[in-house]
């Protein structure tokens, strides 16, 4: 069948579409806030006739929610469909549907070089595994694993382990959380809404008042103290927004031992990628952040983490490449 091909990226917060040129590369995309539509469908609709396609031939979309049957259901969003439905819908024959990050997976040994940013380690180990995991509206986590002369993609919900805290105040956040929450996982501290968790925990702690911050909020406010050093400007910190500073850093931490328990677990060799959200934004704050150290603070194992690269994935549409390497 002749026509276009579709690939899109279907997160907590935006959707993103792309057709496909002759060469495989994801062209005339366009970003959508999943609130503004009712369904998967009526966005898609609505990308289509902004683009002026009137036939599909085939669509890859990646989703922010485990697809395992016909029916699924976007974690961080209200958005459900049917494939089969959804195949009909677009009158194609062909419609894959798979994790977010397992399509960001498919994506990272097709970034270049300059999108991604290395933050320490030592060399890329060929043909061994890769780790990946990022933060946005929830925490993505997946997998790349070599099969011959191919990759396999591990599709899973890693963000939803159970998480280890170190410090007093790190087990001081996890306790009231504990008293929020049915299962405090890796999620509910590492994401947007892990954020504004973090920080309303910490002002709780210190017997300040509430504050109704967005993680957008909470990043600006953590970051402005470092920014201003940056620039040679003398800060000082603002109490009505105390705790901000000391969320991001808990952030960055206990990113780096989520990720180093990941690179574990797989054998990764291969190196640990970080996408999503949140962490490209934080740029040099994330750098110079505690990441690294508790990354490789495994005891017996350190050594062996210290070897892994760890890399920010610094591309405007990853998980749309990935979904193109698919088709």
């Amino acid at each position: 069948m002749n026509g276009s091909r579709l690939v899109g990226d279907i997160g907590g917060t935006n959707a993103r579409f792309a057709l496909l040129d002759k060469h495989n590369e994801p062209v005339l995309t366009n970003t959508f806030r999943t609130d503004d539509f009712p369904s998967l469908k009526a966005a898609i609709q609505t990308y289509l006739s902004e683009q002026k396609v009137k036939q599909l031939s085939s669509a890859a979309i990646a989703v922010a929610t485990p697809v395992v049957s016909d029916s699924v259901k976007l974690t961080n969003n209200h958005w459900s469909f049917s494939i089969d439905n959804m195949r009909d819908d677009l009158k194609i024959d062909k419609l894959h549907v798979l994790n977010d990050f397992t399509a960001l997976a498919l994506s990272v040994t097709h970034l270049p070089k300059a999108e991604l940013i290395p933050i320490g380690g030592g060399p890329v180990q060929a043909d061994h595994a890769k780790a990946i995991i990022g933060p946005g509206t929830g925490l993505g986590v997946s997998g790349l694993v070599p099969c011959g002369k191919h990759w396999v993609p591990l599709q899973g919900e890693g963000g939803h382990v159970s998480l280890g805290v170190r410090t007093a105040r790190e087990f001081a956040v996890y306790e009231r959380l504990m008293q929020q929450f049915r299962h405090v996982s890796a999620e509910r501290f590492l994401s947007g809404p892990g954020l504004v968790n973090i920080v309303k925990a910490l002002r709780d702690i210190d017997g300040l008042q509430y504050f109704d911050y967005s993680p957008a909020d909470v990043t600006r406010w953590g970051m402005a103290g470092f920014e201003a050093q940056q620039e040679g400007v003398v800060y000082e910190s603002l109490p009505e927004h105390g705790g901000c500073e000391e969320a991001l850093k808990i952030f960055c931490q206990l990113l780096g031992s989520c990720a180093g328990n990941l690179v574990l677990s797989l054998g990764a060799e291969g190196g640990v990628y970080i996408g999503g959200g949140i962490v490209p934004r934080l740029g040099q704050f994330f750098i110079e952040s505690d990441f690294r150290r508790e990354f490789e603070a495994k005891g017996r194992m350190q050594a062996y983490l210290q070897k892994i690269p760890s890399y920010v994935i610094h591309s405007k549409y990853p998980a749309l490449i990935g979904a193109a390497q698919l088709l």
